[in-house]
């Protein structure tokens, strides 16, 4: 068995979900677990609606679900002949159970409301799909995965009861291949024992194609991407990116923590415990190979580029020249978990602390406000966090030519270098 998921780009208008169709008419004979996210920006829109709801904008929240409805009803024109009645009864009945939370009134709290209204768009999407694969002949049986990925109530960061989940992929899910070598499912959610959806947090339709890879002992996980597969560098930053065709788990997970739009660790990690692969494919072009990730460490990568743009740079001295270990360090963490900000990069010296994270106004200033009640306060904005994995000096000349070097951190394997235009 395999698994395979496709992402909200990948299905994002009529033309994107017949390349779908596309792409599986090539893997008819094999039994397939397809994992479905949100249209496009889906998810935003329903952010949206979650948001007025909790804001008790009425009139906002009725008027941005109804888009929502409305886009998927006109596509379902487009792509569902023979079963249009039956498929659009299957969606009326996912806009009702919206519906019927955003008539009340929010009485909990805002994550709960966001899990509730958020996870329609899988679940949208996925029937969508399945009608039109169905009426394509590609015969697949769609479930909801809220039947069987059992979580905590740790609404949008929910964590996945292994037990429990695994038992009912074996009771409920695997029978289903019986009868059909497809079967379409949802990424991103599951529910609670009191049947409450949730989500998985960031990367979360990845993620479940991991739990899933896990759970049923698949052959590989295929990630189908706009992309060629895993690049050295985005695109629109270095203009010399390539394709890595072969990687590790470790240096996935470490592309990831320096900010590489790649996997996320938590996708790797069930896929580790089985040594199962991954591959990342390119929904536009079966031909490409890709990159595959497995346990085992390749040799002579290329340098790995990231850019991280809209730096800005905390430069924190204690007022009474105390060392900066200990309660200075223990305030400081403190406030950054409290204001939930992640740093960057930090450097500690005896009496001073180096900060560097992602300058989103609101909290940079929040930020600067809490520090000055121990701290001799400097900011620097306007950086760029470049990061090199397996640098040479050459890239390190390319990359940094014309730039000021703000500050500077490096080991064997990573260089990573603040900087700002001169």
């Amino acid at each position: 068995m395999k698994v395979f998921k496709f992402g909200g780009v990948s299905i994002k208008d009529f033309d994107s979900i017949q390349n779908v169709a596309h792409i599986l008419e090539n893997f008819k004979d094999e039994k397939i677990l397809i994992v479905i996210s949100a249209m496009g920006k889906m998810t935003n829109a329903l952010e949206s609606v979650s948001e007025a709801f909790f804001e008790e904008r009425k009139e906002d929240t009725f008027r941005l679900f109804e888009k929502i409805k409305k886009a998927h009803l006109d596509l379902l024109k487009y792509l569902i002949t023979l079963q249009w009645e039956k498929a659009t009864n299957s969606l009326n009945d996912f806009f009702t159970e919206v519906e019927w939370l955003l008539h009340d009134k929010p009485v909990k709290d805002y994550n709960y409301y966001y899990d509730q209204i958020v996870c329609s768009g899988e679940l949208l999407s996925s029937t969508l799909i399945s009608y039109f694969l169905n009426e394509k002949k590609i015969h697949n049986q769609w479930l909801d995965v809220r039947d069987i990925l059992r979580t905590d109530d740790a609404f949008r960061d929910a964590k996945i009861d292994w037990e429990v989940s695994g038992k009912n992929a074996v009771e409920k899910l695997l029978p289903l291949f019986e009868k059909n070598n497809f079967v379409i499912t949802q990424g991103f959610i599951g529910s609670t024992d009191e049947n409450e959806s949730t989500t998985l947090g960031r990367e979360g339709s990845d993620y479940t194609a991991g739990i899933f890879a896990e759970l049923l002992d698949a052959e590989s996980v295929t990630i189908w991407k706009d992309v060629n597969g895993i690049m050295n560098g985005d695109p629109k930053d270095f203009k010399d990116a390539v394709c890595i065709e072969e990687l590790s788990y470790k240096e996935v997970i470490e592309m990831a923590y320096y900010g590489a739009k790649v996997i996320h660790p938590k996708t790797i990690k069930p896929l580790q415990n089985k040594n199962i692969p991954l591959y990342v494919k390119s929904f536009a072009d079966l031909r490409l190979s890709g990159t595959v990730i497995t346990g085992v460490s390749p040799h002579d990568l290329p340098p790995v580029i990231v850019y991280k743009q809209n730096q800005v740079l905390f430069k924190l001295q204690t007022i009474d020249f105390s060392f900066a270990e200990g309660r200075p360090t223990q305030y400081l963490n403190e406030i950054l978990e409290e204001l939930r900000i992640k740093p960057n990069l930090s450097q500690n010296a005896a009496i001073s602390l180096m900060l560097c994270i992602d300058d989103v106004s609101e909290k940079t200033e929040q930020l600067a406000a809490r520090a000055a009640e121990i701290f001799e306060v400097q900011i620097q904005k306007d950086l760029t966090l470049l990061t090199i994995r397996h640098y040479t000096p050459e890239y390190i000349t390319m990359l940094t030519g014309h730039k000021e070097i703000v500050l500077e951190q490096k080991s064997k394997e990573t260089i990573r270098l603040l900087m700002k235009d001169v």
